[in-house]
């Protein structure tokens, strides 16, 4: 059962080790997922890790990184890595960079 997602929340992957933090969430009902396979709110479901990853759904996950939408409207926090990748409906979501600092000059 995909859980109703709201920022603060913490979801779990089924596949591997990976846990993110929502830190920012504007996309509804959409379903976030992991090597392939739905995330889950460890606090309501028991992740494990009894399901398959799926081969060209994985690409890792970071520690500490941000993971986010082209536009912007969802972004994750990873705090435990793992080996799948992390999607939203289907799209994987991408590493976001750290904005410049303003030269001091």
């Amino acid at each position: 059962m995909t859980p109703r997602i709201g920022i603060g929340m913490m979801l779990a992957s089924t596949v591997d080790s990976t846990s993110v933090v929502v830190v920012r969430w504007a996309a509804g009902d959409r379903e976030v997922t992991c090597g392939g396979a739905p995330m889950v709110d460890p606090a309501q479901d028991d992740p494990g890790t009894g399901q398959p990853l799926d081969p060209a759904q994985s690409a890792g996950t970071l520690l500490g990184k941000r993971y986010a939408t082209e536009d912007g409207t969802v972004e994750l926090l990873c705090t435990r890595p793992g080996q799948g990748t992390l999607a939203l409906g289907g799209v994987p979501l991408t590493v976001k960079s750290a904005k410049p600092l303003p030269a001091s000059d």
